[in-house]
């Protein structure tokens, strides 16, 4: 018993859903070719690579579909081409997901670029700190030293600063409306520190440095203003603030919401930045009309594999439909209902775990494992979101519509894309998560729907 549960141990932690994979990991399975051919060292490395002006460019995708990983790949590819990049992930220590504005990002980009790239003390950070040390004092608190600061000194201030942005709604306000009043000498500053500091590194020039602030997209959406002119506090920060945003001289990769890409606003993203943002799409594991997709089912099986054999360590004489799984038909129907959405198979496979005293996972697990992420995603979809999702289900667009754009945010509508082989064009196809068409609410707009549907013709 001691050694079956060692097993199931190690294989619940190699599902960590919330731990990106580093480049160099075994357990990276490449799914480009079941995600419509994209590759993010193309799509946004190749722009930096060929750019000779700086660039600011958006990557998105669902949460969970791996865009930390892909952008940790991007970062290697770089840095092996000769760059320097500072990655972030920005929720982690700077940005309050529930609660940001752009004035954050601007903080969390300072923070990290002074941490990562030191430079000389005497710079023009340091100056436009010292010069607001009075404002600063009142609101970090008057034991926080703020004259004269060294290097290391610097950056805890502006660690201090961000910690309380993050942490203290209170004094949050007031620090936003402090830098905001500031922000142009912030961003003179900056990017003087930035010459300054890569002008002290072999790369030298500011064009061989690239930020990535990641974790953006789960900035959650908040719609505020007068009702005639009502926006979402991501209209305000991606658009609204592009130039703040594209004003650091170096090249710039943020990661912003899916339903911001997918709404009305999509060709001012376009305008301000020069180009579509990159989306990275589901696995497709089925096809429109329902078939599975042999490919992508194999790619999501191939992924489970890795993680038992690879991360936990499982003996590999030991057949993933057999041992590790009850049968292949169990191993199918788990990669199937996570709908290609990585993070959905972690958890699945994590909670089927825990319900296994001992390998293998069986149907009874399984099935346990959809039924709470079907739970799940019943409390979050609202009593007049059920019809939409019936449409969706059968039409697999969506509508320019705020609550279509809240669906795809909340990954009850997932987006997949695919490549014709013979014409070179990329179609994109949306469907609501595969664990949704067993609640009984979806079937019954479902069937609302289609009778509606019905009558509609024979009219």
């Amino acid at each position: 018993m001691a050694g079956d549960f060692d097993v199931l141990k190690k294989i619940y932690n190699a599902f960590d859903p919330f731990r990106p994979l580093e480049p160099s990991d075994p357990a990276y399975v490449d799914c480009q070719a079941v995600r419509g051919d994209e590759e993010i060292k193309v799509e946004l490395g190749q722009n930096i690579l060929l750019s000779e002006r700086v660039t600011c460019q958006l990557y998105t995708g669902h949460r969970g579909a791996g865009k930390s990983t892909e952008l940790l790949r991007l970062k290697q590819h770089l840095e092996s081409n000769g760059f320097r990049v500072v990655y972030f992930a920005a929720d982690q220590d700077d940005i309050d997901a529930e609660d940001a504005q752009y004035t954050d990002i601007l903080l969390a980009c300072t923070r990290n670029l002074l941490k990562a790239l030191r430079g000389p003390e005497q710079n023009a950070v340091r100056q436009w700190f010292e010069s607001r040390s009075g404002e600063l004092r009142d609101l970090l608190g008057s034991d926080i030293q703020l004259d004269n600061l060294s290097m290391d000194a610097q950056i805890s201030a502006f660690a201090k600063l961000t910690a309380t942005v993050k942490a203290s709604p209170q004094t949050r306000a007031k620090i936003r409306q402090m830098v905001e009043a500031h922000t142009v000498s912030l961003l003179e500053a900056l990017n003087e520190f930035i010459a300054g500091a890569m002008a002290q590194t072999d790369q030298r020039d500011t064009s061989r440095l690239v930020v990535i602030a990641d974790n953006l997209d789960r900035i959650v959406p908040v719609i505020s203003g007068p009702e005639s002119d009502e926006k979402s506090n991501h209209d305000r920060i991606f658009i609204d603030r592009s130039e703040q945003l594209k004003g650091l001289n170096c090249h710039v990769v943020y990661t912003v919401p899916i339903s911001l890409v997918y709404s009305g606003r999509a060709t001012d993203l376009r305008d301000n930045y020069g180009a579509d943002p990159q989306a990275l799409p589901m696995v497709m594991v089925r096809r429109p009309d329902g078939s599975v997709y042999g490919p992508g089912l194999a790619a999501m099986k191939e992924v489970i594999r890795a993680r038992v054999y690879g991360t936990a360590g499982v003996n590999r004489d030991w057949s993933l439909a057999e041992k590790v799984f009850e049968s292949q038909e169990v191993l199918d129907n788990l990669c199937l209902m996570s709908g290609g959405h990585l993070r959905n198979l972690m958890l699945m496979m994590q909670e089927a775990t825990k319900r296994t005293a001992a390998l293998p996972i069986g149907k009874k697990a399984v099935l346990r494992a959809i039924t709470e992420a079907r739970s799940t995603y019943r409390n979050t979809v609202y009593e007049q979101q059920w019809q939409l999702l019936a449409e969706v289900a059968q039409t697999k667009q969506v509508r320019n519509d705020l609550t279509y754009r809240e669906l795809l945010f909340n990954r009850c509508i997932l987006e997949y894309r695919e490549l014709d082989g013979e014409t070179g064009e990329l179609q994109a196809w949306y469907d609501v998560h595969p664990v949704i068409r067993g609640i009984p609410e979806f079937r019954a707009a479902t069937e609302v729907y289609l009778a509606e549907l019905g009558a509609g013709e024979a009219v």
